[in-house]
């Protein structure tokens, strides 16, 4: 019954909202406990960060020279994506000294 033209995909289901809520208190977690570099950075720096480290990372050139990031968006990510996403912050915490126990127990 669909109209001609009619694109069907079929795609792993999306991370779970208790899955998005788990990894921003884990990047929140790692954005107030962790001065990286001499620098302290947002969740959604470390958000930005990890999908690099994750996935790597697409440039586009800017106009007036230099590149600029593309393509980090964690809301495409399917739930097994987002489990190994959210993995590779713990990681990340446990080699850097960030605890994450209580930013974690309430998500």
């Amino acid at each position: 019954q669909a109209p001609l033209g009619t694109r069907v995909e079929f795609r792993a289901p999306r991370r779970s909202i208790p899955q998005n809520d788990r990894m921003w208190c884990l990047l929140t977690a790692v954005s107030a406990q962790l001065l990286w570099h001499g620098q302290k950075y947002t969740a959604a720096e470390w958000k930005d960060y990890f999908m690099h480290a994750y996935r790597g990372e697409k440039w586009m050139p800017f106009e007036d020279g230099g590149m600029i990031p593309i393509g980090r968006s964690t809301s495409s990510l399917s739930r097994a994506e987002h489990s190994e996403l959210t993995a590779l912050i713990e990681a990340f915490a446990a080699r850097h000294g960030v605890h994450l126990a209580e930013q974690t127990e309430a998500a």
